[in-house]
């Protein structure tokens, strides 16, 4: 079993900045990557970034791309995601989650999740 604790959402206006963490501990697998997805209100769950973890790998949504920024402590086993330049479009529950093998988009991929970090950007 793996254990994800997402941590730093919150309330921001917009233009702001926030800076999420997701720290696993548990059974995690020896070649994985750990990833974020949103879901707002009557919507899918959206890929945000991952990293495959072995090889340090990055990568986002087209659509975040120059305002979000996913980066790892390998240490501590934890992940980050920074997010500038806040929209109101942005506000959703924040996920991260952990699969075997190399990052992928695809939320279903994905083994282990968070119980989620709420983010809210008022306009």
């Amino acid at each position: 079993q793996v254990q994800l604790v997402e941590s730093g959402g919150g309330l921001v206006q917009a233009g702001g900045s926030l800076r999420l963490s997701c720290a696993a501990s548990g059974r995690i697998f020896s070649n994985y990557a750990m990833g974020w997805f949103r879901q707002a209100p009557g919507k899918e769950r959206e890929f945000v970034a991952a990293i495959s973890w072995s090889s340090g790998a990055t990568y986002r949504a087209d659509s975040m791309k120059g305002r979000f920024t996913a980066s790892r402590d390998n240490a501590k086993n934890t992940m980050f995601l920074q997010m500038n330049s806040l929209k109101p479009e942005d506000t959703a529950i924040y996920y991260c989650a952990v699969k075997r093998g190399i990052a992928d988009t695809s939320a279903t991929m994905y083994t282990y999740w968070g119980q989620g970090t709420q983010v809210t950007v008022s306009s």
